[in-house]
C-alpha cells in the first residue's frame, strides 16, 4: 500500500454483507452503483474514461496500478465515467514520459472515488460466485450497518436507459485519427471515402478515430435520433456505438435500428450489437458478472480464425432467441456465449467485444474495414 503525508480511510461495502476498509486516493465523498472486475493489465485510464461503465464501480484484478500516470491523449471521453475505482496498490512513482500527471491527482481532480489497500482477490472471487454486486464507497460514514444498508440501497444497471444519460447533446462531425503513439495495425484508407453516421449510445473516441482511419467521414448523432432524421443524410452506412445500462430500456434506439435495417449498412459493437439483436427480435439477458477485461478469445466463424479481443459488457444476446434470418458468427471462448452474429439477407453484423481496443490487443481491427467492404459490395 502507498503512503502519503495525510492518509485518509475509506470504506467499501457490498449489499451481501461484507465491509473492506481501506485508503481514499481520489475524491472525497461517497460513490455507489453495481460493482463489477476488470482483468485488464494496463488501460486504468481507458477504462474509466469508456461511458460504458456508467453505474458501475471498477475493481482492476492487477495488483500494482497507476505505474505509468495520466497522459490526456489517452481519454476516451471527456470525463470519467465509472462510478468508483477499487485497487489493491496504488503505485508511489509514475514513470512514464507521456504522463502529465499521476493517477492519484488525476482521481482527485476528476472527483472520482476511489480506494486502494483492498485483497481485491477476495473482492473478485466474491463477485465470479455471487454475481456483480451493489456497492458504496465511502470517505466520511464508517458505521458498517448504515453503509450496507447503503449498498443494499444503491441502484443497479436493470432496466435503467443510461444511453440516454451518457450520449452528445447535439450531433457533431469527427475526423480525427489515431494519435501518433496508437499501433497501425490496418493501414490508412487512402481511397474514395464513405460517409458513416455514428448513433452515440456511449461511444469511445478511439471508436470514432477506427471509422476515420478505415476511410469514413463520420458524423455522430445523439442516442435519440429518429431513424428518418439518419436516413436523410443519405449515409453509406450506419455505426451502432458501445454504451452502458441495460439495453432492453433504450427502446427508442431499438425502434430506430428496426427502421435501418433493410434501408441502409449497419455495423453495431457492444450495446450496438444488443439493441441490433432486440431489434431483429432476439432476446438478451445479464449476465452473473459480465466480461470485463482485454484478454477474452473470440472465435470468428466466417474466417476460422481466434482473436484476442477487449471486452465490457454486463449482458448479452441471448444465441437461443437468434431469429432464422440471423447468423452466429462469433463465439467467445471462455464461456461460448455469442459474441457475433450478421443478417442472411441484409448489410447487417455486429460483434459483443471491442474492436477499436484502447486498452487491449487489435486483433479484431480489421472489423472497420470489414464494414467498408460490406457497404462496396452493395
Amino acid at each position: 500500500m502507498s503512503t502519503t503525508s495525510e492518509e485518509r480511510a475509506a470504506w467499501l461495502a457490498l449489499e451481501n454483507g461484507t465491509v473492506f476498509k481501506g485508503l481514499a486516493i481520489g475524491a472525497d465523498g461517497e460513490a455507489a452503483g453495481d460493482l463489477v472486475f476488470n482483468t485488464a493489465m494496463t488501460g486504468y485510464q481507458e477504462i474509466l474514461t469508456d461511458p460504458s461503465y456508467a453505474g458501475q464501480g471498477v475493481v482492476l484484478t492487477y495488483p500494482l496500478i497507476g505505474n505509468y500516470g495520466i497522459a490526456d491523449e489517452d481519454m476516451e471521453s471527456s470525463r470519467p465515467w465509472a462510478e468508483a475505482l477499487v485497487i489493491k496498490e496504488l503505485t508511489s512513482i509514475t514513470s512514464n514520459h507521456r504522463a502529465t500527471e499521476s493517477l492519484a491527482d488525476w482521481l482527485k481532480r476528476r472527483e472520482v472515488v476511489a480506494m486502494e489497500g483492498v485483497d481485491t482477490r477476495k473482492l473478485t472471487k466474491m463477485i465470479r460466485e455471487e454475481g456483480s454486486l451493489r456497492f458504496v464507497i465511502s470517505t466520511s460514514d464508517f458505521d458498517e450497518a448504515s453503509l450496507v444498508a447503503k449498498a443494499k440501497a444503491a441502484t443497479s444497471t436493470d432496466g435503467r436507459d443510461l444511453a440516454a444519460e451518457v450520449t452528445c447533446a447535439e450531433s457533431y462531425v469527427w475526423d480525427a485519427q489515431y494519435d501518433e503513439s496508437f499501433p497501425k495495425v490496418t493501414p490508412e484508407w487512402q481511397g474514395e471515402r464513405l460517409k458513416c453516421v455514428a448513433y452515440d449510445f456511449g461511444a469511445k473516441r478511439n471508436i470514432l478515430r477506427s471509422l476515420v482511419h478505415s476511410g469514413f467521414d463520420v458524423t455522430v448523432v445523439p442516442a435519440t435520433t429518429p431513424a428518418a432524421d439518419v436516413l436523410a443524410m443519405k449515409p453509406d452506412g450506419v455505426f451502432l456505438s458501445n454504451g452502458p445500462g441495460d439495453p432492453s430500456a433504450c427502446t427508442y434506439a431499438v425502434e430506430a435500428a428496426k427502421e435501418l435495417v433493410g434501408k441502409t449498412p449497419v455495423f453495431g459493437i457492444c450495446l450496438g450489437h444488443q439493441i441490433l439483436s432486440l431489434a431483429l427480435g432476439a432476446k438478451t439477458k445479464k449476465m452473473a458478472f459480465g466480461h470485463h477485461g482485454a484478454n477474452h478469445p473470440v472465435r470468428d466463424e466466417t474466417t476460422g480464425r481466434i482473436e484476442i479481443t477487449s471486452q465490457n459488457h454486463s449482458y448479452v444476446v441471448d444465441e437461443d432467441s437468434l431469429p432464422s434470418d440471423m447468423i452466429a458468427t462469433h463465439w467467445n471462448l471462455n464461456d461460448m456465449s455469442l459474441a457475433g452474429m450478421k443478417h442472411k439477407e441484409h448489410p447487417v453484423f455486429s460483434v459483443q467485444y471491442h474492436p477499436e481496443a484502447a486498452p487491449g490487443p487489435s486483433d479484431s481491427a480489421h472489423l472497420f474495414s470489414r464494414f467498408r467492404e460490406m457497404i462496396l459490395a452493395q
